[in-house]
């Protein structure tokens, strides 16, 4: 069995925190004039990130509580059981191991876990992604008729697509010019359909990511894209009819990220072309594994690398750093400290960086696949709020679509704002620096966030009375700020394993297993039980609920 969790609740820190909240009457305005040094004091430094924690909602008595509850859950313990490959996600008794796909080839001592050298089977398979990369960036691989590839299609869903897809577009500038990938990951045909629009088949590859090769989106979208290809080939003069060129096209444009080669091979892949990776590697964690591969294609294996060394970084930082000064952890804590104490529901990621616009998606899968539970990790009902609605746009986008909500609504909404110092496209707009002139709204936002204006100065402003409380910012609302020297693969490997490890402290405050998700099988359970009913199968039409029954039949009724 494993060790049952702590119940913070129970724990000192948790009633002095709540003691804590009580008494403190939050004022930003008043904080920062009665002390110089608080931005100094809280502002810290993560390998290439600067990260400001000084707009939060929190004083010294507040970081040294929710350091007392970090000690009492035993946070640093259960982080270091991780990265020794302790079976910390106990509900499919599997070890936790991505800190392991980013751990330098020549680290001591090694990593073993079941008498098995993980460093070794990582290094390996590493290597093999990065010759196989090699060889499509050099044009050495060829499709039927001796083209080089110009186009990777990566077919996959979840962390198979939400972690590429962030990547390759907060990496565009490092993309090899004349290579583009595209992803695919709706079951909706619309997805395959536009993916595949305008491309030449002859210098297309497939690159079909999932692990037990079975996920029903990847493998239908999979079988799309290969008549895609048969059929596109064909209509070019480029395939016979026979099922001899079918299986040589297909070897020749498709390669796998799975383990289960013997079905592979039966997709008509050859299973030397299939890079694998471990079942203690999660897919919300796995874009540094070989579903990475579209990505060390498209940047190259000295980028990938670099890539892997800032999440090695940041793991670093988060073993050798004390509490109180270690950036993950004091904003996972941070973290708790609003949902469980000040009554926040979502959390904003605003970054000022049009290249990261994919990352908020990609945490909402980080975070609330991770931390949306019910249950600890013993089977227990939690005993707080857990979890929180990650959201966001890229700035200054949402400065005009849902600032307003944060800066003057009714709820309290942290937010995260990322931004880079030197942008991959320095134009200017005659004389002026137009990025500087976007960061300027950077520091603006949180500014105004922070401290807010008053009514006696919207009134010094000349605003008449009856307009001045539409006016009237009220300010304290928490920001972090974080801010990189530039988007280079490092600074994105940096603030992934940022958002991982925030991710991790938060799920051992509240004693969840942050690496399970049986939440997402129950609908897809379902939808195999449904699909006869959708495809016209009358006595499972009949088995559904009224209301299913109604909308299919409603369904069918359009779809003639």
């Amino acid at each position: 069995m494993p060790t049952p969790p702590i119940d913070p609740t129970t724990t000192s820190a948790w009633q002095a925190l709540t003691q804590h909240e009580t008494a403190l009457s939050p004022d930003l305005r008043a904080w920062f004039a009665a002390d110089p040094d608080r931005a100094t004091r809280l502002t810290l430094p993560l390998a290439d990130l600067t990260v400001d924690l000084s707009k939060n909602l929190v004083t010294d008595e507040t970081i040294a509580l929710l350091a007392r509850l970090a000690d009492e859950v035993h946070l640093a313990e259960r982080y270091e059981a991780m990265l020794a490959g302790e079976r910390i996600n106990v509900t499919e008794d599997r070890a936790v191991l991505h800190t392991a796909l980013r751990r330098p080839a020549d680290v001591e001592p090694p990593l073993v876990v079941d008498g098995q050298q993980v460093d070794d089977d990582v290094q390996a398979v590493l290597a093999e992604v990065f010759a196989f990369a090699e060889k499509v960036r050099a044009g050495e691989w060829t499709g039927v008729t001796g083209e080089a590839v110009r186009t990777v299609v990566n077919i996959g869903i979840g962390g198979s697509d939400l972690g590429p897809v962030m990547v390759y577009e907060a990496l565009e500038p490092y993309v090899a010019d004349d290579l583009e990938v595209r992803f695919v990951s709706n079951i909706d045909p619309t997805d395959l359909a536009q993916k595949t629009k305008g491309l030449d088949p002859t210098t297309t590859l497939f690159i079909v990511a999932s692990k037990t090769f079975t996920t029903l989106e990847t493998l239908t979208n999979a079988r799309l894209a290969r008549q895609w290809l048969w059929d596109s080939l064909a209509a070019a003069g480029h395939l016979e009819d026979t099922d001899e060129a079918r299986r040589e096209a297909v070897a020749k444009h498709f390669v796998a990220v799975s383990t289960a080669l013997d079905k592979v091979a039966d997709f008509g892949i050859d299973p030397a072309n299939a890079f694998g990776f471990w079942d203690w590697v999660g897919g919300r964690y796995s874009v540094d594994s070989a579903i990475g591969t579209s990505l060390a294609i498209a940047v190259g294996p000295d980028a990938f690398g670099d890539l892997l060394a800032g999440f090695h970084a940041v793991d670093e930082h988060t073993r050798t750093t004390p509490v109180e000064r270690n950036v993950p952890f004091l904003m996972g804590l941070l973290n708790v400290w609003y949902t469980n104490f000040l009554g926040a529901h979502t959390h904003a990621v605003l970054p000022y960086a049009q290249q990261l616009h994919r990352f908020p998606a990609y945490l909402q899968q980080l975070t609330m696949e991770s931390n949306g539970k019910s249950v600890r990790w013993d089977g227990t009902p939690v005993t707080t709020q857990t979890g929180e609605v990650f959201w966001g746009e890229p700035g200054t986008n949402g400065q005009h679509a849902f600032y307003q909500l944060i800066h003057q609504g009714t709820r309290l909404i942290p937010a995260d704002f990322i931004a880079v110092a030197n942008p991959a496209y320095p134009l200017r707009d005659g004389d002026t620096d137009v990025h500087a002139l976007f960061l300027a709204n950077f520091f603006a936002q949180t500014k105004a966030l922070a401290f807010g204006k008053t009514a006696d100065e919207v009134r010094a402003e000349g605003t008449p009375e009856h307009i001045v409380p539409a006016r009237v910012f009220p300010g304290n609302r928490p920001t972090t700020s974080v801010l990189a020297p530039a988007l280079t693969p490092s600074v994105v490997g940096q603030l992934i394993a940022l958002y991982e490890h925030i991710t991790f402290a938060q799920g051992i405050v509240w004693g969840i297993d942050s690496f399970d998700q049986w939440g997402v099988e129950l609908g897809k359970k379902l939808a195999l039980e449904i699909t006869p009913a959708v495809t016209g199968d009358a006595q499972a039409l009949a088995a559904q609920d009224p209301s299913t029954r109604g909308l299919i039949e409603r369904y069918l009724e359009l779809r003639d």
